[in-house]
C-alpha cells in the first residue's frame, strides 16, 4: 500500500512533517500544505458554508472526512514501514543539513529546525484504519473491532510498536468511523539511515528529540499496546475513572453513559502521539558509533514544555540582529507557519491544543516576557466540546494583552470549536501580515544549546557520543 495513502494527513507528525519540509524548500504552507495557494479562496469559501450548517451536520461531515481517508482494516497488514519511512525522508529537498533531529513531534521544534536549516525524522505517524458498528463511549468495542488489524500490521513489520489509542474527549468525532493506530519504530529504518549518511553535512549534528511524556496502557500483545485517553486537560485518572467532567461531557453529547470502561492498564508507555520510545534511543547510538557521527538528546517531559523556551530564543535572535522582536504568533496543534513566522519577524510560540492548561502556559510566558506589540493567535478547532476546552473568547482576551493589535487570526469566535474554514483561513491572515526583512541566516547548533538550557531546567540537551 503506498504510504501517502495510509498516513493520516490531519495529523500532528504529517503537519509539522509538511511545515517544515515546505520552509526548507523555500515556501510556506497553505492549506496545511496539502493544496497549492491558489485552492485557498474556494476551499475557504467551502468551509465557509460547512459554518453555517447546523452543529450535527458539521459534526457528522468532520466524522466522514476522517473514515473517508482511513485505510480499511483488512488491508492495514499491506502497510510496510520502509516505505513509510521513504515516504517521509522524500519530502525533504536533497541536500546537506547541518543537523538532523529523529524522535517526537513537536510544534516549537519544527520552529528551532527551521532557525537552524535542520531536518526532522517523526518516529511516530497516525495509521487511521476504517471502522464500523462502534460508538466513541465503547474503548472495549473498539479494541475488539480492529485488534486483528493491529496484529497483522504487526507481523509484517518487526521494527514496529503499535500504540492503539482511543479517545472519545479531543477526538470524539474522528473515532466515530475510525481507529487511531499510531506507530512507533523500535529503531532506525534503513531510509532513516540513508538519510542520515547522505544528507547530514560533514561535521554535522544528529539530534535525538526524547519527550518522556507516559500515559497508562494496556498490554494487548506483544508490541501491541492500548491506550485510552490521550494528553489535554482531561487526566488519566478522569479518563479510567470518570468525574463530574467526563460525566458532563457524556451528558453534552447525548451517551446513557456517565463514565467510560476501558481496559485495565497495566503499566505505563510512552505517550503514543507525544512520547518516544527508548529504544529508538538506543539504536540511534549504536549507529551514530558505527558511522562515527556526533549524537545528542533534546530531552522534554510535556509537549508544550520548548514553546517557550523556543520562543525566547527567537526574541533574543531577532534583537541579536537589531531587528523588532514586538509580534508573537500563537500557533496550536499542526497549524504550524514557519516560513510565515520569519518572513513577518514574528515570535513563534506553539500551543498543543485550544485547552485552558495550554492557554495557562501562554498566559505564563507572556507574563515573563517583555510585552508585545501585536499578538496574533491561530486556533485549531477540532470540532468538539472537549473537557477543558477554552472558548474563543477566552483566547481573545489573552491576544488583548498586546499593546496595540491582538487578534485571532482567520477566525469566527462565535464558530469556534467548529470553525474548519479556519483550518485555510488562519494562513491568509498571517500571509498578510507585513514583512519587515529578508528572512535571516539561520542559527548554528552551538548557539541554541545554551539558551535551551538556561530557559528552563526542564529541558536538557546533552551528549550521548
Amino acid at each position: 500500500m503506498r504510504a501517502s495513502r495510509a498516513v493520516a494527513s490531519f495529523d500532528s507528525a504529517t503537519g509539522m512533517l509538511r511545515a517544515l519540509s515546505r520552509f526548507l524548500a523555500g515556501r510556506d504552507a497553505p492549506s496545511l500544505g496539502m493544496l497549492p495557494a491558489a485552492a485557498q479562496a474556494p476551499v475557504s469559501g467551502l468551509l465557509g458554508l460547512l459554518n453555517r450548517l447546523p452543529a450535527t451536520v458539521q459534526e457528522r461531515a468532520y466524522s466522514m472526512g476522517g473514515w473517508a481517508e482511513a485505510v480499511p482494516a483488512g488491508r492495514v497488514g499491506n502497510v510496510r514501514s520502509q516505505a513509510l519511512a521513504e515516504w517521509i525522508t522524500g519530502h525533504y529537498p536533497e541536500r546537506r543539513y547541518p543537523v538532523i533531529f529523529i524522535g517526537s513531534a513537536n510544534g516549537a521544534l519544527v520552529h528551532l529546525a527551521a532557525a537552524l536549516d535542520a531536518a526532522w525524522l517523526p518516529q511516530t505517524l497516525l495509521l487511521p484504519v476504517r471502522r464500523r458498528g462502534v460508538v466513541p463511549d465503547d474503548p472495549r468495542g473498539d479494541l475488539a473491532a480492529v485488534g486483528g488489524a493491529g496484529r497483522a500490521l504487526l507481523a509484517a513489520n518487526p521494527d514496529l510498536v503499535l500504540h492503539h489509542m482511543h479517545d472519545p474527549n479531543q477526538d470524539r468525532l474522528m473515532i466515530a468511523g475510525m481507529t487511531c493506530f499510531r506507530v512507533k519504530w523500535r529503531r532506525l529504518p534503513p531510509a532513516y539511515r540513508r538519510f542520515v549518511r547522505e544528507r547530514l553535512a560533514p561535521g554535522g549534528l544528529l539530534v535525538a528529540v526524547d519527550c518522556t511524556l507516559t500515559w497508562p496502557t494496556t498490554t494487548v500483545d506483544d508490541r501491541y499496546l492500548f491506550q485510552f485517553g490521550a494528553l489535554g486537560d482531561a487526566t488519566p485518572e478522569e479518563y479510567h475513572r470518570g468525574g463530574p467532567r467526563v460525566a458532563g461531557l457524556l451528558a453534552r453529547y447525548g451517551s446513557p453513559l456517565r463514565r467510560w470502561d476501558p481496559p485495565v492498564p497495566d503499566g505505563e508507555s510512552p505517550e503514543a502521539e507525544w512520547g518516544m520510545q527508548p529504544a529508538l534511543l538506543d539504536d540511534m547510538a549504536a549507529f551514530a558509533e558505527q558511522e562515527k557521527l556526533r549524537l545528542d538528546v533534546l530531552r522534554f517531559d510535556t509537549p508544550q514544555r520548548l514553546s517557550p523556551a523556543v520562543a525566547g530564543l527567537h526574541r533574543a535572535w531577532y534583537a541579536d540582529l537589531g531587528l523588532p522582536t514586538d509580534r508573537l504568533l500563537v500557533e496550536s496543534f499542526l497549524l504550524l507557519e514557519p516560513w510565515q513566522a520569519l518572513r513577518t519577524g514574528s515570535v513563534p510560540y506553539w500551543t498543543v491544543f485550544g485547552t485552558e492548561t495550554f492557554r495557562a502556559g501562554l498566559e505564563a510566558y507572556l507574563d515573563a516576557t517583555d510585552p508585545y506589540d501585536e499578538i496574533r493567535i491561530v486556533l485549531f478547532n477540532h470540532g468538539t466540546q472537549s473537557i477543558g476546552l477554552a472558548d474563543a473568547w477566552a483566547w481573545q482576551r489573552t491576544a488583548a494583552r498586546a499593546r496595540k493589535i491582538g487578534v485571532l487570526a482567520g477566525a469566527d469566535a462565535a464558530a469556534h470549536p467548529r470553525d474548519f474554514a479556519s483550518l485555510v483561513r488562519a494562513h491568509r491572515a498571517v500571509g498578510r501580515v507585513r514583512p519587515r526583512y529578508p528572512l535571516p541566516l539561520s542559527l548554528g547548533a552551538d548557539q541554541v544549546m545554551p539558551v535551551l538550557r538556561a530557559a528552563d531546567e526542564a529541558i536538557c540537551w546533552e551528549k550521548v557520543r
